[in-house]
């Protein structure tokens, strides 16, 4: 079954949303502040490195090429955007709650 019409272009532009929100969150979190981390910061730090490693995988891996015409690579690239949506939130409630 071959994914709707769209899905690579709305796969591309929700990483690129979901990346730029990330962004603005380490921006307006405190990265840059003077002071001692935490161990809970380097948590955030590092959730957030890997969710935006997905979330920037995402174009490269629906747009690459295949072999036959049938195969798609939007599975794939859908759950690259869940691991990296779902990573950039828990370290945003990790960020919030700790």
């Amino acid at each position: 079954m071959r994914a709707p019409a769209g899905s690579v272009t709305g796969l591309c532009s929700a990483s690129a949303t979901m990346f730029a929100v990330g962004m603005a969150f380490l921006g307006y979190w405190g990265v840059y502040e003077q002071g001692r981390w935490h161990v809970s910061d380097y948590f955030v730090v590092a959730l957030a490195l890997i969710g935006f490693a997905a979330l920037g995988s995402v174009p490269w891996i629906v747009t690459t090429p295949v072999a036959r015409e049938d195969e798609e690579k939007v599975v794939g690239a859908r759950r690259a955007l869940a691991l990296g949506i779902a990573l950039l939130w828990l370290s945003v409630c990790i960020a919030v709650f700790a």
